[in-house]
């Protein structure tokens, strides 16, 4: 009746995920070379020396694509689980999906009159 051992796979699995980064950012610390001059604390472009100041203010047209682009490339990705369960869900899915897809669509056009999509 008590059915927490049947996940005792699950618990090690999670905690070995959990454990891998910090592994390796402990190791990564440990044998990584910690020299500081002053190459180390100057900027690097392509192999090119900076002139001029090396902080530079990007336009706001570029964070707002990038975050449309994001937002639409998550919510068209979350459309495959359901695609391939489709069968079992059943017509009130089909519903739910087709209202999902019509928010989608009214966020699209948003952000077209709004011109998060014009480069120029």
């Amino acid at each position: 009746m008590f059915l927490l051992p049947k996940y005792d796979s699950s618990w090690i699995f999670l905690i070995l995920s959990g454990l891998v980064p910090y592994l390796a950012f402990s190791v990564s610390r440990l044998f990584a070379p910690t020299y500081e001059g002053p190459e180390r604390l100057t900027s690097y472009e392509s192999g090119i020396e900076p002139k001029g100041e090396t902080w530079v203010q990007f336009q706001i047209r570029y964070y707002m694509f990038a975050l449309v682009f994001a937002i639409f490339d998550v919510e068209t990705v979350s459309l495959y689980p359901w695609a391939m369960s489709f069968r079992e869900l059943g017509a009130f899915a089909f519903v739910e999906v087709l209202i999902f897809i019509f928010i989608l669509i009214i966020g699209l056009v948003y952000a077209w009159r709004k011109g998060a999509l014009e480069w120029s």
